[in-house]
């Protein structure tokens, strides 16, 4: 998934950072990468911390992905933080880059997540990606249970979405990856 983040930088990072007077030109790539790092590295720890659920709003679209969001709050601070510190780029500069990447970014890969037609990134690898083990990955199960009644992934009808919900996707309904994908308002 980094690669493919990585493409998504470049993609957006034209303005923000290859025109930028402000990033000297034998930085860009280190910029690009490290906004990767950056958005990689902090969607990582919102789950790590337990916020899963946060994770969940960017991508089932309760949220919006712009400045009001926490998670991009976070991410620009966090990216900001570092550009400063690796690059030299003043409190201004980094903040501006961070606040036009961060939003760009997170906006396209949700976007191509929900995307039936577009394979580049799937909501489960990305799940995966980030979550890095399966007591990660339960507790974004936990934040699915907790949120599945109103997404309609009771697939048994039985009041509680659970493993038996999986069981039933994965015979049918493109098996987890459409469980998932259903959570997060894929088709």
């Amino acid at each position: 998934m980094f690669e493919q983040l990585t493409q998504l930088v470049k993609q957006y990072g034209g303005d923000a950072i290859v025109n930028n007077s402000a990033v000297p030109n034998e930085h860009n790539d280190g910029v690009i990468n490290e906004t990767s790092s950056s958005i990689f590295a902090g969607l990582q720890k919102l789950v790590s911390e337990g916020n899963g659920e946060q994770l969940a709003g960017l991508f089932n679209g309760t949220t919006p992905i712009d400045s009001s969001n926490p998670v991009v709050q976070q991410l620009t601070q966090q990216l900001s933080g570092n550009l400063g510190e690796k690059f030299g780029l003043s409190s201004s500069d980094s903040s501006g880059v961070a606040s036009s990447m961060i939003p760009q970014v997170l906006n396209s890969l949700v976007n191509k997540a929900k995307d039936p037609n577009d394979s580049s990134f799937q909501i489960s690898d990305i799940i995966s990606s980030i979550s890095g083990n399966s007591g990660q990955a339960s507790g974004i199960m936990e934040t699915i249970n907790k949120y599945g009644m109103q997404f309609g992934l009771d697939q048994n009808n039985d009041g509680k979405v659970d493993v038996t919900d999986v069981l039933v996707v994965t015979k049918s309904k493109g098996g987890i990856a459409g469980f998932i994908g259903k959570l997060f308002g894929s088709k």
